[in-house]
């Protein structure tokens, strides 16, 4: 480890990046350098003349899917009309590339390629493959985007033709509508190129490797090295090049607070940055700086969401949470610089546009994504695991997980080159301000034992709020109530999240309550609607997470899935076009209304013509409400604003209420048993009355 770099601050920061990539390792057993190039890498192909033939239009062409690749919810089936079809041999000026990812780093076993043209939209795809003979590879295309007519193949074989040392072209064979030959020449064993530039504020010092037996936690077949940021991301698959214009950036550029906002970055990126252009490129600028504004809670952030082009600026936070080692830590300095080296390389996988481990099926994923909450990856919260970052580096090989490699080797370019698609878009979720050692755990689930729900049955969930600490703990006894300080994100499968937005924000008197170690607090979630509209509707499978925004930190929920099962019949559907609309949603979401009477007649007809179903219950709750009270109303007339109340219809809502309890099981169900107990104890006069009677 390096014991001076602190000290150094006034080296030239090129110089501290040469020491830090020299430092030495103590143990003898560094990873041997390859001999051999492996047949993995680059491949690309041009067209010696163009062809001038009528461009194509694009035309989607569904694809079969074949396991082990990802699933797609669209029924496959194969295009008839395309049989000795060599599209993309037409294309003029045809470039191709070819990835072959299969030896070296983490192989893959996938291909994919890029086909593009004069004046003609692009085309990927990406098969999975299997070596079938000595340098030869073979398997399925299950994934094409873009104008696909290009590409109207489905299998491929692929021989490598090389040297002892190196290889030297590929021949692609694509079959499946037609053959077509290729011959790719080899250019490099890298997939794509990135160039990396670290700046550091005044007083900080970029944290670049780390010597990866420094600590004794880590996995037994670890290879000792000074592993480098560059060097992980060249094991990604990208020729990495560093950035001669590294710059120390003055304190002043923070503020008069020294602390870093988001657009303070932002502006320090344009001016510093020496590669800084308002444009797509493979290149990115990290910051390491001492503290953002929100606090110590914050260690690193994929800040570049501002203006047109995202994702090109990342920051560490060096005196945050990642410099305090847990107490009693057998090697506190080398478990402080494996944190700021997780940090750095975490939050700049996000550039890349790589959501967290847990959050994979949220954005708006490029492929249907299944969310690893517990895969070791620099993707994933070392402290979110069970056991902890303890537990986490007991086993972190210090890589990125196959669905990410798969993302960054293989997914369309501009998904992954900073400045291209937007955060959040094709990939990703936004940071959180969580804590290394979370004293509270937020957990979501549903009432009962499945997670199915029936076509218009309202959501309800549960949010629990638990201590997890060994000590008590102070919060807000309404904190699970104030949807305000919380984000709901519904992300149902292949559309763009939602967050949801609750019609009503409602300002309480803060109260603290005790809460025990071991001990939790709940409250219901009514999930379905709000001023987004319906989020949650259709039939589908839906992801749903809460974050929970404390003062100091945010507290996530583990995700969780639903399904919505289609409509059972016309009926339901006919419904569902009078069902689904704003008024609706609001009677269910404020239990009744006296004013809006075509929702009211919409849930007369559900409890109408749908007596057995789950939304038929929600509909005798909301209508039963206002008839079990003197509910007043507010009338114009001539004399100006009158308040008028509504005498009780004793008959009518016991008569509805009766529900909860001649179907007190089905009721708890749907309504959840938190609302369910509400229901039932304010109502429980007339109830008791109906019983008895």
């Amino acid at each position: 480890m390096t014991k001076d770099i602190r000290q150094n601050v006034q080296s030239p920061l090129k110089e501290i990046i040469e020491r830090q990539e020299a430092e030495p390792v103590d143990l003898p057993i560094q990873p041997p350098l390859p001999l051999l190039l492996p047949n993995s890498g680059l491949y690309a192909y041009s067209a010696p003349f163009p062809t001038p033939v009528p461009i194509p239009q694009p035309i989607p062409i569904p694809i079969p899917n074949p396991d082990p690749g990802p699933q797609f919810d669209q029924d496959l089936a194969r295009s008839a009309d395309t049989d000795n079809l060599d599209t993309a041999s037409a294309v003029i000026f045809a470039n191709e590339d070819l990835r072959l990812d299969v030896d070296g780093h983490f192989p893959q076993m996938r291909a994919s390629g890029r086909v593009s043209g004069l004046l003609v939209a692009e085309a990927n795809w990406i098969a999975n493959v299997a070596k079938t003979g000595t340098n030869t590879y073979e398997g399925p295309i299950w994934y094409k985007e873009g104008n696909v007519t290009l590409i109207p193949y489905t299998k491929v074989k692929i021989q490598v033709s090389r040297t002892i040392l190196s290889p030297t072209s590929a021949t692609v064979t694509f079959t499946g509508a037609g053959t077509k030959i290729r011959v790719f020449q080899y250019k490099s064993r890298y997939f794509r190129q990135v160039n990396l530039e670290f700046d550091c504020a005044q007083g900080v010092v970029p944290t670049l490797s780390y010597v990866t037996n420094s600590h004794p936690n880590r996995p037994p077949g670890l290879p000792a090295e000074n592993l480098t940021i560059a060097n992980v991301y060249r094991r990604m698959g990208f020729d990495v090049t560093i950035s001669a214009g590294a710059n120390v950036i003055p304190i002043a550029a923070a503020g008069v607070d020294a602390k870093w906002s988001d657009s303070e970055m932002h502006d320090a990126m344009q001016v510093h940055w020496s590669k800084f252009i308002n444009a797509p490129q493979w290149a990115l600028w990290t910051l390491f700086a001492s503290l953002h504004e929100t606090g110590t809670s914050l260690g690193g952030i994929m800040f570049d969401d501002i203006g047109p082009n995202h994702r090109q600026g990342t920051s560490l936070f060096v005196d945050s949470f990642i410099k305090t080692p847990p107490v009693g830590d057998p090697a506190a300095a080398a478990w402080v610089q494996r944190m700021i080296f997780w940090t750095a390389c975490h939050e700049m996988g996000h550039a890349f546009n790589l959501a967290h481990s847990w959050q994979k099926a949220l954005g708006t994923p490029w492929i249907p994504l299944a969310n690893e909450p517990l895969v070791r990856s620099f993707m994933n919260y070392p402290y979110s695991v069970p056991g902890g970052q303890a537990a986490f580096f007991s086993d972190f090989m210090f890589r990125f997980s196959n669905q990410e490699l798969l993302f960054t080797r293989h997914a369309p370019f501009r998904f992954v080159q900073q400045g291209n698609a937007d955060w959040f878009d094709n990939h990703g979720f936004r940071e959180m301000r969580v804590s290394a050692e979370p004293k509270l755990a937020l957990d979501l689930e549903c009432s009962r034992s499945s997670n199915d729900f029936e076509f218009l049955e309202p959501v309800v969930l549960h949010l629990k709020l638990k201590n997890v600490s060994d000590q008590p703990q102070l919060v807000d006894e309404k904190i699970l109530t104030m949807t305000e300080h919380m984000t709901v994100v519904i992300k149902k499968q292949g559309k763009p999240a939602r967050q949801l937005l609750s019609y009503a924000q409602r300002c309480w008197k803060e109260k603290q309550i005790v809460l025990e170690p071991g001990k939790e607090i709940a409250d219901s979630l009514f999930l379905s609607v709000g001023r987004n509209g319906w989020d949650v509707s259709e039939p589908g499978r839906y992801y749903i997470q809460v974050t929970l925004h404390l003062e100091d930190e945010d507290i996530v929920s583990t995700p969780i899935l639903l399904r919505v099962r289609p409509a059972k019949g016309y009926e339901e559907e006919l419904i569902a076009q009078d069902f689904f609309t704003d008024a609706v949603g609001r009677v269910l979401t404020f239990d009744g209304s006296q004013v809006l009477d075509s929702a009211n007649e919409t849930l007369e007809k559900v409890v109408e013509e749908l007596p057995d179903s789950c939304a038929a219950i929600h509909a005798r709750v909301a209508l039963a409400a206002p008839k079990a009270i003197n509910a007043k109303r507010v009338e114009l007339d001539g004399a100006g604003i009158t308040v008028r109340s509504s005498a009780i219809e004793t008959s009518e809502a016991r008569k509805l209420l009766s529900v909860l309890t001649d179907k007190r099981k089905a009721a708890a169900a749907t309504l959840g048993q938190i609302d369910y107990d509400y229901y039932y104890n304010r109502f429980r006069n007339l109830l008791q009355v109906a019983k008895s009677a």
